[in-house]
């Protein structure tokens, strides 16, 4: 029962915050915090059950939701290594979250529905990552994009909030589109919803290998849109539009990464797909991540740098899946969620102090704001993966993880990226935090309750990658491998020997386009030894790109928006104004109008004429019947 209780306390809060503590915002905060502490604490004995044994037999649980004929559909949960380990990312990321925003969202309209939209985001998420079957998922799927749609136009007074949360949620669509086909497909294969189950019948091999690629890919649709994988990736940046807690929490530690989980939890379904698809997914990862960093470097925009980082390395993970290091994937959700939450907070901590989200409007923060600094710097290292940070470890995971896989094209795109990401997360340092002075305002350290929650993730940005160290034992590789049907399990030869190995040749290099990216951000954002204005001006074309996010958007606004608008949407707007209405509808009206005035003429009040009528009809009847 205590499992269920995961899901019916943040559900409870939600609606007690809505219905009852509303106009009450600092009960109403207590009672969002609250939930989330009680649900880490559900957590916590079986996650620490777990640490000591990693084999341990997992336990599901469920009770009949729909049972009609040819269709049986079940609602329940499991707890294994993979779930728990996202539910300990969800509930104590999540908890940190909760309590900085108290301070953060202090004094905002609306303080009491943002925090009944977290504890809906936080029920909702915590549906994705217990569901044991497809039909529960997809459920928590949508309820997921319902609560982001909330909390990201949570100032939908403004514009461009409101635009952002439309943007996501359509985007999202998109992808749940091909996502619920790919579940049709499985259960039209399998016989049935449940991951255990359908991993059975596919390890078997009952199922054709056509139809594992085609629903491996369409499976994948869906983790495109709420990981934000090219090309589908063009809402994540304008989400940056909601409070700065959202985008720590649905941007670094729970939304973006449920499609990566999702891809690990059936990884049963990835180790059996064709090759062919595997290297799209793959592929498709090594563009997202590149191009993200390529982007990152064109903006000033303190939380979209960090947002594109956040594209470039759910870029890595599902690249790393798409190879069979669905392990090191993981791996890297784990500490990114740590560094990147981090690094949302502490860039929510400078605009606070500064209210601006420019980079180049801040400048000579560090003497102001020291602990917001130094736990910032130590999440830019982690997330540029410097030794002995968490990100070095499993961000080597992934690029080891690519190269035993023999695709050396990738290896390289991953490499160049983690010089790229150096760069620009040394910009964001060097020019938000030293430097020049440029603000014109009087910032200073941000409230305890909002520094606390900053040093807790710093820590473990510091040390949460020593739980992949090779040789441990138990390490990470063990807790992923050992859920069954986990694709670590079932990977082969290049899989396996990506999660227990590490490759000096592949640290080595990673680490020196680390130092390339750094030393170059030094020179150009620090010492001033190379003229940024030059480089830009030098450049301009390519800069403007990247600062018009490589006309994407625009593409989309222009080819396929207005597209639609104006072929598509004006075919069925006259289909429905000149056929369905004019012809249709109002024709059927006035053919009924002209045979009701002609009836009406046959109405005399004389009682004869009605018999004269009655006894005129029998007679033709009559005569009919007999000829037939």
């Amino acid at each position: 029962m205590d499992i269920w209780a995961l899901l019916i306390v943040p559900l409870a809060a939600a609606l007690i915050i809505t219905f009852i503590t509303r106009k009450r915002a600092e009960l109403s905060s207590y009672v969002s915090v609250g939930a989330v502490v009680i649900c880490f604490l559900i957590v916590l004995p079986y996650f620490v059950r777990m640490l000591g044994n990693p084999h341990f037999e997992h336990i599901e649980q469920s009770f009949l939701w729909l049972d009609i004929p040819g269709l049986m559909v079940e609602m329940g949960t499991i707890i294994d290594p993979l779930s728990l380990i996202m539910l300990f990312i969800v509930t104590f990321v999540g908890s940190l979250i909760h309590i900085y925003s108290r301070n953060y969202m202090h004094g905002e309209k609306g303080y009491a529905r943002f925090f009944a939209s977290l504890s809906l985001f936080i029920f909702s998420m915590l549906g994705i990552v217990l569901a044991n079957n497809f039909i529960m998922i997809f459920v928590f799927w949508e309820l997921v994009g319902l609560a982001s749609y909330l909390l990201i136009g949570f100032y939908f007074e403004k514009p461009s909030a409101a635009d952002a949360a439309k943007k996501a949620f359509l985007v999202n669509r998109i992808g749940d589109f091909g996502f619920i086909l790919g579940i049709f497909v499985l259960y039209y294969a399998t016989g049935t919803f449940n991951f255990i189950e359908m991993a059975h019948i596919i390890q078997a091999g009952n199922v054709s290998s056509g139809t594992l690629g085609l629903a491996a890919l369409l499976i994948f649709c869906g983790a495109m849109g709420k990981s934000a994988q090219f090309p589908l990736h063009v809402w994540l940046p304008d989400a940056m539009e909601g409070p700065t807690p959202v985008s720590a929490l649905i941007h670094a530690a729970t939304m973006v990464a449920a499609g990566v989980y999702m891809l690990a939890r059936t990884g049963f379904l990835y180790a059996a797909a064709p090759q062919e698809a595997m290297m799209v997914i793959a592929y498709i990862g090594g563009i997202t991540a590149f191009m993200a960093a390529l982007l990152a470097l064109g903006q000033s925009d303190i939380k979209r740098i960090i947002a594109y980082s956040t594209l470039s390395s759910l870029g890595y993970m599902v690249m790393s899946v798409g190879v069979g290091g669905t392990g090191a994937g993981m791996f890297y959700l784990m500490t990114h969620a740590f560094f990147k939450a981090l690094l949302f907070l502490g860039a929510g901590s400078v605009i606070h102090a500064c209210h601006t989200n420019d980079i180049w409007e801040m400048g000579k923060l560090y003497p102001k704001m020291k602990v917001t600094a130094v736990t910032f710097i130590l999440g830019a290292l982690a997330m540029m993966g410097i030794f002995p940070f968490s990100g070095f470890w499993s961000k080597d995971e992934i690029l080891t993880s690519v190269f035993s896989s023999g695709n050396y094209l990738l290896f390289g795109v991953g490499v160049l990226t983690a010089g790229i990401t150096a760069l620009f997360m040394t910009k964001v340092v060097a020019v938000t935090f030293f430097g020049e002075k440029r603000y014109h305002s009087h910032p200073h350290e941000s409230p305890v309750g909002m520094t606390i929650p900053l040093v807790v993730l710093a820590i473990f940005a510091v040390i949460a990658g020593f739980a992949g160290l090779p040789g441990l034992d138990p390490n990470f590789g063990t807790f992923v491998s050992a859920v069954a049907g986990s694709a670590a399990a079932h990977a082969g030869e290049h899989g396996a020997h990506a999660e227990h190995h590490f490759n000096y040749f592949v640290a080595i290099t990673s680490t020196i386009a680390v130092f390339i990216g750094i030393i170059i951000g030094w020179l150009i954002y620090s010492k001033k030894s190379i003229d940024n204005n030059a480089i830009a001006e030098k450049f301009s074309g390519f800069y403007k790109a990247l600062q018009n996010r490589l006309y994407i958007d625009h593409f989309y606004d222009r080819v396929i928006v207005a597209g639609i608008y104006n072929n598509i949407a004006r075919l069925f707007n006259f289909i429905e104004v000149y056929i369905i209405i004019h012809f249709v509808l109002n024709g059927i009206a006035y053919v009924t109008r002209q045979i009701g005035k002609a009836l009406r003429l046959t109405i005399s009040g004389q009682l004869q004429h009605y018999a004269f009528a009655m006894v005129g009809g029998v007679l033709v009847l009559m005569i009919i019947f007999v000829l037939l």
